[in-house]
């Protein structure tokens, strides 16, 4: 099983034959940019990367790197986990036609999830999905005509519901109070034109991209602006609060329906490391480079810096507030909980020892303050290298990645 997801950055200069416009992730718009595609283990480890052109959509890089893992890696078998917006029914036939071109469903598997106009036409009409389903669970398997040989999930997660719920109210009332002072002015007559004051509503309705919620309108004297909600469209995007079905053909003796969930929400990982790439730890945004195989390769750079990253994260982990083992999921629809250890971790803020847990970022600020020095004797050309003194914490530290910490010279 493998994940894969889409990242971007932008470009300084515009020579670059990869830099291009297009949806920028990074929300830097008008801006050129390339983007790069990331392949890792269900655990969120890097294996490899791919660099595409600015204007590259999610759907054409998917294609891309499923020929890359036949040709390249040679694998025969195998379950592509990807996003709704990634695995497309288009994408769906290309993954199980060979190079022959004859199809073989069993070649290489998905597992995706449906978008919501989708799950809102399997709740249609006495559809297979009802949320009498979720009255004495949070998760049930469906099946639908309009998906045949595939395997529907439908979870319900009872806090996200209630969290999205609260988000989309405040929202709302947000966009209000900035309407309040344009229908202010147009009563006033300060703002007057059907023109100007559209223009002003668009701006204040777009901030919070509230703008389907609400109904606006101008009388035919341009002298008067009411705004109302449009309650039953929110009413419908609410019946899908907390709601997401996964869809897959695998079949259920090779992975349960909690192994199927637990998997996509996996590409929470892959998140993950696109964070540590592009600013916690690696920095790759901006990239600088002019030329096609410099920007692949500072790319490629960056990927194994996480690879390094993410075992050493996994090395150090008895050293930070990392969760050492963190407890298995029977339910992969609940939010994920901390182990009883990882908890004592926050609480004590300190081990058994004495020793301060840190944050990875401040074990490695910790780790640079071991310097290593020329010290020269006055009235001499004679120079000595010392090494600081390592604090117990360091030398665990390099123990613990098989590096023994070289010994302070005297």
């Amino acid at each position: 099983m493998a994940l894969f997801d889409l990242s971007s950055s932008w470009m300084e200069g515009r020579r670059c034959p990869l830099a291009a416009r297009g949806y920028s992730r990074d929300g830097r718009k008008g801006t050129l940019q390339i983007e790069y595609g990331l392949l890792t283990d269900p655990a969120g480890r890097p294996v490899a990367v791919r660099v595409f052109p600015g204007s590259t959509g999610d759907p054409g890089a998917f294609t891309e790197i499923v020929q890359v893992v036949r040709d390249r890696f040679g694998l025969e078998k195998m379950v592509m986990v990807g996003d709704r917006g990634m695995i497309t029914s288009a994408r769906i036939r290309a993954l199980s036609q060979l190079e022959d071109g004859t199809q073989r469903p069993d070649a290489y598997g998905w597992i995706t999830a449906l978008r919501a106009p989708a799950i809102r036409k399997l709740m249609a009409d006495d559809g297979p999905l009802q949320l009498s389903l979720f009255d004495q669970q949070d998760l049930a398997e469906i099946t639908s005509d309009d998906f045949p040989g595939e395997r529907l999930i439908a979870c319900r997660n009872p806090l996200l519901a209630a969290d999205r719920a609260r988000t989309r109210e405040e929202l709302l009332a947000a966009t209000e109070k900035l309407l309040a002072p344009v229908i202010a002015r147009v009563r006033a007559g300060k703002l007057a034109g059907a023109g100007e004051i559209g223009v002003a509503v668009g701006k204040v309705i777009s901030r919070h991209k509230t703008a389907k919620h609400f109904e606006i309108t101008i009388t035919i004297t341009d002298t008067a602006l009411a705004v109302e909600r449009r309650q039953a469209r929110i009413d419908e995007e609410a019946a899908l609060d907390g709601l997401y079905v996964i869809r897959t053909p695998v079949p259920a003796s090779e992975l349960g329906a909690p192994g199927a969930v637990t998997a996509y929400k996996n590409l929470k990982h892959v998140e993950r490391d696109f964070r540590h790439i592009k600013a916690d730890d690696l920095d790759l945004r901006p990239v600088y480079h002019r030329l096609e195989e410099r920007v692949r390769a500072h790319v490629l750079v960056c990927m194994l810096a996480c690879y390094l990253t993410w075992h050493l994260r996994q090395a150090w982990a008895p050293l930070t507030f990392t969760d050492e083992s963190p407890p298995a999921q029977d339910n992969p629809v609940t939010p994920a909980q901390r182990s009883r250890q990882a908890h004592t971790k926050a609480s004590c803020q300190h081990d058994a020892a004495g020793r301060p847990y840190r944050s990875f970022r401040g074990l490695l600020e910790h780790l640079a303050t071991l310097t290593r020095n020329q010290v020269r004797f006055a009235g001499t050309r004679v120079t000595v290298p010392m090494l600081a003194e390592p604090t117990s914490a360091q030398r665990e530290a390099f123990d613990l990645i098989g590096t023994p910490i070289p010994l302070t010279l005297k």
